[in-house]
């Protein structure tokens, strides 16, 4: 075998494994937090889905109401102490989280983000899609 073969072959086994533990970001970054009951009357004017699979949005997504019955998958990337567990949740929009009230992209009930995070206390980043 030839030396440049040695290199070739050493930087594509390098390169498989980095691949094998990095995930590709494919939706939106963003942060969510999450929020204890009462579950009052929302702007969207809607009933809340069961299981309580719902979420608040921040201006950026709420878009003047369009984002009302919207439906997000997302799942946690990181956070203070490892919060993520595996696997994405389901949520539908049913409310706006005026940049006073809301310390991230979208808040939740914590029933919902106990889905995703292992502490109901944490900020977490979070990969979403529409």
């Amino acid at each position: 075998m030839h030396k440049d073969d040695d290199y070739i072959t050493t930087f594509l086994r390098f390169m498989s494994l980095l691949c094998k533990e990095m995930s590709p970001v494919v939706g939106d970054i963003g942060t969510a937090a999450a929020y204890d009951a009462p579950y009052t009357a929302t702007e969207c004017n809607g009933q809340y889905p069961p299981g309580n699979m719902f979420a608040a949005v921040n201006e950026g997504l709420w878009e003047g109401g369009a984002a009302c019955g919207r439906r997000y998958r997302l799942s946690c990337l990181s956070g203070v102490n490892k919060p993520c567990k595996e696997g994405a949740i389901d949520v539908v929009v049913v409310d706006f989280c005026p940049r006073s009230l809301c310390p991230s992209t979208l808040v939740m009930p914590k029933e919902a983000f106990a889905v995703i995070s292992r502490f109901s206390n944490a900020k977490i980043n979070i990969e979403f899609i529409e």
